[in-house]
């Protein structure tokens, strides 16, 4: 599979932070069977952490974030895109998207061992079509 890219949902919540509250928090999800495309955590201030999650299924996700008392915040979209790695990818990503006149305001991205990688690019609200569009992106 060369590169699949997807418009993809997202949840935040940001939390005070104390030790053992992702695990927590992580573990109850999958055990309640949640599938998480992607997560992050990222320091908000000196005592509080911003958790991005991306479920593969949303309403799943809301029924048990709702159960299990997870403060999210707001759904917003994002793009995914998965992939065999090699060199330059994330830069002809880039050059689609600057192409397209869209503002990538932040992303994150690891490979994934046996040359592939994932990674997340979040623009604005009203820049999200046009970087599905960009990208091509495939409805999830």
């Amino acid at each position: 599979m060369p590169v699949s890219v997807h418009r993809v949902r997202y949840y935040y919540a940001t939390v005070e932070e104390v030790p053992g509250q992702t695990y927590g928090v992580l573990s109850q999800l999958a055990a309640c069977g949640v599938d998480l495309l992607a997560f992050t955590a990222a320091p908000v201030g000196p005592k509080h952490v911003q958790w991005s999650l991306f479920p593969a299924d949303t309403k799943e996700f809301e029924n048990v974030a709702h159960d299990i008392g997870l403060p999210v915040i707001a759904v917003q979209d994002a793009i995914l895109v998965q992939g065999d790695d090699r060199l330059g990818a994330l830069a002809d990503l880039h050059e689609r998207l600057s192409r397209a006149n869209v503002e990538v305001y932040a992303t994150s991205g690891v490979t994934a061992g046996g040359d592939r990688f994932g990674y997340v690019i979040y623009v604005k609200p009203d820049e999200i079509d046009a970087a599905a569009d960009a990208l091509g992106a495939e409805a999830t």
